[in-house]
């Protein structure tokens, strides 16, 4: 995460760093952050998806959060010249209320509670009505509550979208246990209940898509603290996994590969401009995977190809491998081997 990518400098310097060791295809959002405000073209003429903020601090001293003025001068900023703002929708006033510590993972929850969500996302709408011309996207929506005024305000016309992460469909609060810190991800995985309505939300259309969110820390620092989540760094390591555990639960839901395939590869394109890619069709380019839909695995976090071992997927009964895995019509890896050298390239937004 340091250096943010706030500036083309940093963004240059984290391009040089990813193409050697590219196994798939890579590209960068930006940051908006209170001293980037007034240069957020640079950073999409050098070739960004877009541009990340916080609406609450993020956790990393050197990528604070924008004030509601501040998102509204981003959005106008934006619209200029038709960037895209991606959003951490949790409102800071919601969270300075319920200070955590401790290893009870309902205090953590309510520590963040369905209003951090629901009152950012209405300020992200009704920063988009004043700004003409601007688009927002909502990230990792965790709380089914805010679905009402989302459904509204896509109603209304608004340009925004929404995606949920595979760790708000696959595991729900009633079945995490008190200092299990692997599963601390801000918003926080809240009900079943609100799972269901996630699902729901997802099927009908009103989630657009499903992100991996994908946050990687040391075991040191996810487990920091002896299960006290006051302490514990956020975030869910589920990248390897997150296809998979999709297509688990969605199974299981009677919904088909095929949706899923929607959800986590069709729609992702097209939200990021990739039209060459996301599905198999004549022109298209060949990013293909072999996959085998009924093989079932147990997750061993020390077999993973992440960095740090540690993920609340561990232990997790899941179905379905990808064996093989072509980038550009080059294999990339199979059976779970990278090609040597590794296929994968730097690209920006078209």
């Amino acid at each position: 995460s340091i250096p943010p990518t706030t500036t083309p400098e940093a963004l240059a310097l984290k391009r040089a760093a990813a193409g050697p060791q590219a196994a798939v295809d890579v590209g960068f959002w930006g940051g908006a952050i209170p001293s980037s405000l007034g240069h957020l073209r640079e950073l999409h003429d050098a070739g960004v998806f877009g541009v990340k903020c916080f609406l609450s601090p993020s956790g990393v001293d050197e990528f604070p959060h924008l004030s509601t003025e501040q998102l509204q001068q981003a959005l106008v900023e934006l619209a200029g010249f038709g960037g895209l703002l991606i959003v951490h929708a949790e409102d800071p006033a919601e969270l300075r209320a319920h200070a955590v510590d401790g290893r009870g993972y309902d205090a953590f929850v309510a520590s963040r509670p369905d209003a951090s969500e629901t009152s950012a996302i209405e300020t992200v709408i009704a920063a988009l009505r004043a700004a003409p011309g601007a688009r927002a996207h909502i990230l990792h929506l965790s709380s089914a509550a805010a679905l009402p005024a989302i459904r509204a305000a896509k109603a209304e016309g608004l340009p925004l979208s929404v995606e949920t992460c595979p760790h708000y469909l696959v595991f729900d609060a009633e079945r995490i246990p008190d200092g299990g810190t692997a599963f601390k991800c801000c918003p926080p995985i809240r009900s079943e209940a609100n799972r269901d309505l996630l699902w729901a939300a997802l099927a009908d259309g009103t989630i657009d898509f499903v992100a991996s969110d994908h946050s990687p820390a040391t075991a040191a620092l996810k487990l920091a603290g002896d299960g006290d989540f006051g302490v514990a760094w956020g975030g869910i390591s589920g990248l390897q996994l997150a296809f998979t555990a999709v297509f688990t639960e969605a199974r299981r839901r009677g919904h088909t590969l095929d949706e899923v395939l929607g959800w986590m590869s069709t729609a992702t394109a097209a939200f990021a401009g990739l039209d060459d890619r996301g599905s198999i069709r004549i022109g298209a380019r060949a990013d293909l995977v072999a996959f085998a839909p009924d093989r079932p695995f147990t997750v061993d976090a020390a077999t993973l190809r992440h960095k740090n071992p540690v993920t609340a997927y561990d232990g997790a009964a899941l179905t379905g491998v990808a064996t093989a895995t072509w980038v550009g019509g080059a294999l990339a890896q199979r059976d779970g081997i990278l090609s040597d050298p590794v296929v994968g390239a730097l690209v920006a937004r078209p």
